[in-house]
């Protein structure tokens, strides 16, 4: 089966975003179409990782060639950014049981790379154009504030100011922002506005693995490139 990719256009034309829609976090933008399905397609492997983790490498190595099934206009914030900040009109609520399963054992599967990357980077990181000189330590903190105090308020999960910056505050957030998904996907928390929870969660897997790849690439114990 070849692989459900959407594209979405900034309204000016300045950037693109396209991603697997079947595949949580497996996600790229750049300045054309074309340069992004690129990229997506050389992240393939990267990505890989987390379909072992979630014990679902086989289906993903059967995968044929992405296949771009939507093309539309995205979010203003596209043109800026070049990523998705829209769901998709393939993103449907409620999900059901098998789909929704599918898609948080996935999203777990990111949050596991993520740590792992976490945990053998040096904690300098190389110069580059993504956050000037950040460093690995702001790079974490940076992407767990922003999901437990941002992304999770969609779903009226309130997480105090850095509460799941400690190991067993990160994995007390993950088991809530979980449980929450599960009432929100039964009818039992009040409904999102622009967003929905299949895109919630892929783009909380995206800019887990985002943030995770750009450890990799700022690693100062891996060679450049």
């Amino acid at each position: 089966m070849p692989v459900r990719t959407v594209l979405q256009r900034g309204p000016k034309g300045k950037k693109a975003v396209v991603f697997a829609v079947d595949w949580p976090g497996w996600s790229r933008g750049a300045k054309t179409p074309e340069l992004a399905l690129e990229l997506l397609e050389s992240y393939r492997e990267r990505y890989r990782p987390v379909t072992v983790a979630a014990q679902m490498a086989d289906e993903f190595d059967a995968a044929g060639p992405l296949d771009v099934v939507e093309d539309r206009v995205g979010a203003g914030s596209t043109d800026f950014w070049g990523i998705s900040f829209s769901p998709s009109g393939l993103e449907n609520e409620p999900m059901d049981d098998t789909e929704i399963d599918r898609k948080i054992e996935l999203l777990r599967a990111c949050w596991g790379f993520f740590d792992a990357v976490a945990s053998r980077v040096s904690a300098e990181m190389r110069k580059g154009p993504r956050g000037g000189g950040r460093s690995r330590d702001e790079i974490i903190r940076h992407t767990i504030r922003t999901e437990s105090e941002d992304f999770a308020k969609r779903l009226g999960l309130r997480v105090p100011e850095g509460g799941a910056l400690t190991p067993k505050g990160l994995r007390d957030y993950r088991a809530m922002y979980v449980a929450t998904m599960r009432e929100y996907n039964d009818g039992e928390t009040k409904r999102m506005r622009s967003w929905n929870l299949p895109f919630l969660i892929r783009h909380s897997a995206f800019h887990t693995m985002d943030h995770a790849w750009e450890m990799e690439d700022k690693d100062l114990t891996a060679p450049a490139g």
